[in-house]
């Protein structure tokens, strides 16, 4: 079939192409913007810390003097700004919206920056929220950006969805807790990305253990984690563990997160600047 006469809709046509055209869901950014990487935090499922994944990533990278910003794609959930302590709403003018910025100089969009109540709830439908996350890359001027860390809602559903398809992800970082499940939970993640052809960086352990605060022993309260294993299995890189640390947890109620000294995204922040290469 030629060109001039193609409808472009593969799903009806009797013709047999050589190459079918996929649809191009993609969005342009803010023309204002300038964004050298774009890499999603995912999760399998919730609760597993992601959002401490991409605070303490933007943070480290941050302070190695990459100019960092967070798109809180947790559109229901959203946390990133009470980890860093931004309360101010965001503001904007007549090019777009302009994102706010953390003590550290971390720029960051989330829905708490447009509400004046944060404990306001986002009671809205997939296709809703998935919008508004397609605004926050193009609506928000990311003026200049060597990393913007996109911290997705777990799952396969709407939202990260949209933002496989729609942002250009240059990779992914998985982050998974240390329990059996985890292997199934990462698969998942797994398939996606590797369906919507994207690049996955590595994987994170969360909650790995516990130090004691006597003799420093690693207790494992979740029993001995498989997320080196699933790693190993499926090929990916193993980033390293994030232990259960009750500093870290009192700097992140008190929006001190970039305060937080520690070595424990040494692997992930390496794996990170190999993008700019």
């Amino acid at each position: 079939m030629s060109q001039e006469s193609c409808s472009h809709d593969c799903g009806s046509c009797q013709q047999k192409c050589d190459q079918e055209q996929k649809p191009d869901f993609s969005v342009p950014a803010n023309p204002l913007s300038d964004v050298k990487k774009v890499i999603g935090v995912v999760s399998g499922k919730g609760g597993v810390g992601k959002s401490l994944v991409t605070s303490l990533l933007a943070s480290a990278l941050q302070k190695k003097g990459h100019q960092c910003g967070i798109l809180d794609a947790d559109i229901t959930g959203p946390s990133i700004p009470k980890m860093f302590g931004v309360d101010a709403l965001a503001t904007s003018n007549a090019q777009g919206i302009i994102p706010a910025h953390s003590k550290g100089g971390v720029d960051m969009m989330s829905v708490n920056l447009l509400v004046e109540d944060k404990s306001t709830p986002v009671i809205w439908r997939g296709p809703a929220i998935a919008g508004v996350v397609k605004q926050f890359w193009s609506d928000v001027i990311w003026s200049y950006e060597e990393f913007l860390l996109v911290d997705m809602p777990p799952g396969t559903g709407d939202v990260p969805l949209t933002v496989f398809q729609s942002l250009p992800l240059d990779g992914i970082i998985i982050v998974a807790s240390p329990q059996e499940l985890v292997s199934m939970i990462v698969e998942k993640a797994l398939r996606m990305a590797k369906e919507m052809n994207v690049p996955i960086l590595g994987i994170v352990e969360n909650m790995s253990y516990i130090a004691c605060p006597d003799c420093g022993k690693k207790i494992k309260i979740f029993g001995e984690g498989k997320t080196k294993e699933t790693a190993e299995k499926y090929g990916i890189d193993f980033l390293g563990e994030i232990p259960l640390v009750p500093e870290l947890a009192s700097l992140c109620d008190a929006g001190n997160i970039e305060y937080f000294s520690d070595s424990f995204m040494d692997t992930a922040v390496a794996k990170a600047e190999a993008l700019l290469k």
